[in-house]
């Protein structure tokens, strides 16, 4: 899908690699309600698969994210998409793109693989309708060339959904 931002084409650090490594054998143990990762021999780009939580708009819906890890995870974010097609919702675009401040200025070292899910999940089990964000066109147009969504600059203002 994106292709990945310059600083996560590097090879992960001997810390992002440890961490990684801890976190996927969390999560083999103790994965998050309503995820599922999909195996592949790369830690640095890892498939999730998505259900839509029972009583939520999305019940009975698969997705999927891509997440990429840059070279110094966890001291920077991930990136993080849906392979299209993403989930209507009004804070993620027809490109994947996720407006999610935790993924970008809200980014704290703690967070982990299954937070961010679990904070995706909850971003989709509030929302009220389905539907893009009001300037999906114009924002995806924007987004050819395999631009990251690390590179725009987020306007976090509705907490609502």
């Amino acid at each position: 899908m994106t292709s990945p931002s310059a600083s996560s084409r590097k090879a992960l650090s001997k810390i992002a690699s440890n961490r990684l490594q801890k976190e996927l054998m969390e999560w083999q143990v103790n994965p998050p309600a309503g995820f599922k990762h999909k195996v592949t021999d790369n830690l640095q780009r890892w498939v999730i698969e998505v259900n839509g939580a029972p009583g939520t708009l999305y019940v009975g819906e698969t997705y999927q994210l891509q997440v990429d890890f840059p070279e110094h995870y966890p001291m920077e974010a991930p990136q993080v998409i849906f392979v299209p097609p993403a989930p209507h919702h009004p804070h993620i675009y027809s490109n994947g793109h996720i407006c999610l401040d935790i993924l970008y200025d809200s980014w704290s070292p703690a967070m982990t693989v299954s937070s961010i899910c679990i904070s995706i999940l909850s971003m989709l089990s509030s929302s009220t309708a389905k539907q893009r964000p009001a300037d999906n066109d114009r924002y995806v147009k924007n987004c050819k060339n395999g631009r990251s969504p690390k590179e725009t600059r987020w306007w976090f203002h509705d907490d609502k959904v």
